[in-house]
């Protein structure tokens, strides 16, 4: 892999790898590089088993890890039950 990250941003490909709802192409998008590069970082940074949980995860079909496999009606990555953030603390119901 060519690109350098800083703990920051590769911490921040870790959390969009592991959601299930962050394509890959977003990823792509945000930090440019493909799919095999993010299964790269998460090989190294990740336990063996924590690994293979995510790549059995992502492959099983429940991930909606890329775009083809996602459903047509959803057009955004947020969540409709999310609250807004402000200032760091996520705001109570």
């Amino acid at each position: 892999m060519n690109k350098n990250f800083n703990i920051r941003e590769r911490d921040r490909i870790i959390e969009m790898a592991w959601e299930d709802r962050t394509p890959f192409e977003a990823i792509a998008f945000q930090f440019g590089i493909r799919e095999s590069e993010v299964i790269e970082i998460m090989r190294a940074e990740l336990k063996e088993s924590s690994f293979k949980l995510w790549r059995t995860r992502v492959n099983s079909g429940v991930s909606q890890k890329h775009l083809k496999k996602r459903n047509e009606d959803i057009i955004r990555f947020k969540c409709s039950r999310q609250r807004t953030i402000s200032n760091n603390k996520i705001s109570k119901r």
